[in-house]
Parts: structure tokens; C-alpha cells; sequence
């Protein structure tokens, strides 16, 4: 059997963002060694090379592209900082995103994880915010529409800020269905229940905001009732997971109530899913900012896609319900 695929890429270390930035290297060297302490629970670490300005501009425009290569020391937003490593950090990060995507299709492994930073999936084409460069989800999936002959991609974002890039670069589109777990009323304050997408995208974008304090039930519901059910009428060739960790009970980001068990489950959630389509499913970091928080999360989602432990399954509960009410126009839920 092929083994789960892990990729870190040193470069990720060299973005720094200034002292007491919540998105700092220190988050990386924090899941290093809880992963090192688990014996690296079976993943193969693999390399990977910077993604290439074609890739980067799949996704983003060339002037885009080029002012974060060429910033220097600045910001692009209030709150995303640029320094001298900052660009091949990124880029690194969107290499790995591409490397396990082309790894993954070519039946190397069935699941993946790259531990990368800094986070992507509030980078839009041609802007940014939330502390985000490059979408390295977004710029995987369209390598892999563009160059591995997967026709569809599904998008799992459960980090607990809505990934407002993610879902803009493929507003429009037919060929990735983005669905987004996501605290209501924080940062951006995008992806409302009734934002579908449009033109040909519509109902290519499912957006299930959570009220603050909502735990693994509610994730659990949406997933089961929601996700899995409109993913399995998609029908993948390729599962893609904006992992986030900030929706964790200790992350100081959000107001929501996962435990680090949680991420265990999300991730036995869409690996069934993938299994059920015929689809490898890879894991991307995006937020989480409490340190041990991030690091067991981290481990937890890796042990629950390389597992073989079936999922949980719990009843819909009324967000869910009032969610199906809207996303049950556009698929059989």
C-alpha cells in the first residue's frame, strides 16, 4: 500500500513577519516536533521545489506575482507582512501544495499533508489579507485541472475564517466545488449561506457559516449531511482540505469549541469521502495560532487520514438543517 505523503519545505521557515506576529515560524517547528515524537506516524517526507511563475499565474495575476516577489520589506495588506524570505517561502508553499497534487493523481499515495506557511486562502487574484501570499490550495487546483487531467476538484475548507480567496478565484467556476465551514461575523465577513457563485459556478460554492461556540457536533453534521453528499454527486478526482486550526477551543482567533480529537474526525470525514469517489484527498495548513493546539490538531488530522477507522455519524442539527434548506436547490443532500 502507498504510503501517506508529508511535505515541509525548510524555505516556509524564511517568511518572517516581525515579533509578536500570530503567523510566526515558530508554528512550523511546533508540528515538527509533535510529529516527530509520534515516529512521524508512518509519512513519507518528500521535497519539494518552489512553484513556477506559470503555476503562481494560473492562480494570480503577473503584476501580482511580481510586487510580492519584489517587496522586499512591506506589507500587503494591514495585516500581511513581506520580508526578504517571504517570496520563496510562499512560493515553496505553493510547490508542495503542487508536488503532493501531482503525487497524489499519479497513485504515489492516497493522502498527503503539507505542513507549509505562510497560510494562502484569503490571497485573491490580485490581492490580499489574513496574513496570506500565495493560495496554494487554489494554485494546486488549477495545476492539477491544467496539467494532471483531473476534471474536478473539491475544496474542503474547515479553518474557522472563511476562505474568501479561494472561493473568489473560483466564483465562476464548474470545475471546483469549494465548501467552507467558517465562524460567522469574523474576519473577512464574507460567505453568507446564500452566496452560491455564479454565471456557470453557480451552486459551485457551498458557504456554512457557525455561530461562535460551535463544536465538533455542528462540523461533524455539516460535513456528513452537507459536504459529503454534494462531494459524492461532484464526484472528484482530487480532494483538496484548507486545513485550518483556529476553530480549536485555545486558538485566540476564533470563538469556536473544536478539541484536537476534532480534527481527527473532520479528517475521517472527506477520507471516506475520497474513498468513496475514487479520490486522494491532500491536506494544506492554512491558520492556527495556538501553538500545542496547532501542533496536536495537526498530528490528529494526519493520524485520521492515514487511518482506516470509519467516521462518526451524528443527527443534522439546525444549522445544518437551515443550511440544507439553501445548498439542497444545487445538490441531492
Amino acid at each position: 500500500m502507498a504510503p501517506p505523503l508529508y511535505y515541509c519545505p525548510p524555505e516556509c521557515l524564511a517568511h518572517e513577519p516581525g515579533d509578536g506576529h500570530p503567523e510566526r515560524p515558530a508554528r512550523i517547528t511546533a508540528i515538527a516536533e509533535a510529529l516527530a515524537a509520534r515516529g512521524g506516524l508512518g509519512y513519507e517526507r518528500r521535497t519539494a521545489p518552489a512553484a513556477t511563475r506559470e503555476q503562481l499565474e494560473r492562480v494570480h495575476t503577473p503584476a501580482y506575482v511580481e510586487r510580492v516577489r519584489t517587496l522586499g520589506t512591506g506589507t500587503l495588506s494591514e495585516d500581511t507582512v513581506v520580508g526578504p524570505g517571504s517570496y520563496d517561502a510562499a512560493a515553496h508553499a505553493a510547490g508542495a501544495a503542487c508536488a503532493m497534487a501531482e503525487a497524489l493523481v499519479a497513485g504515489d499515495g492516497r493522502v498527503g499533508f503539507c505542513a507549509v506557511r505562510p497560510p494562502g486562502h484569503h490571497a485573491a487574484t490580485d490581492t490580499t489579507s489574513g496574513f496570506c501570499l500565495f493560495n496554494s490550495v487554489a494554485v494546486a487546483a488549477r495545476h492539477a485541472l491544467a496539467e494532471l487531467g483531473v476534471r474536478r476538484v473539491l475544496v474542503v475548507d474547515w479553518d474557522v475564517h472563511h476562505g474568501d480567496g479561494t472561493h473568489d478565484i473560483f466564483r465562476d467556476s464548474a470545475e471546483v466545488l469549494f465548501a467552507s465551514i467558517h465562524q460567522v461575523g469574523l474576519f473577512p465577513g464574507t460567505g453568507a449561506l446564500s452566496d452560491v457563485g455564479v454565471r456557470a459556478g453557480e451552486g459551485f460554492a457551498i458557504n456554512l457559516p457557525v455561530p461562535d461556540g460551535s463544536d465538533e457536533d455542528t462540523y461533524v453534521s455539516l460535513l456528513e449531511h452537507i459536504v459529503v453528499p454534494a462531494g459524492e454527486e461532484f464526484g472528484p478526482g482530487l480532494v483538496l482540505i484548507s486545513a485550518g486550526y483556529d476553530a480549536h477551543r485555545d486558538d485566540p482567533q476564533g470563538g469556536c469549541r473544536l478539541e484536537t480529537s476534532s480534527y481527527a474526525e473532520l479528517a475521517r470525514q472527506v477520507r471516506a469521502l475520497g474513498e468513496h469517489v475514487g479520490a486522494p484527498v491532500g491536506a494544506v495548513l492554512e491558520g492556527g495560532y495556538a501553538l500545542d493546539a496547532l501542533a496536536g490538531s495537526v498530528v490528529a488530522t494526519m493520524e485520521g487520514l492515514a487511518g482506516d477507522e470509519p467516521p462518526d455519524s451524528v443527527a443534522p442539527d439546525f444549522v445544518t438543517s437551515r443550511a440544507a434548506s439553501h445548498i439542497g436547490h444545487h445538490w441531492t443532500l
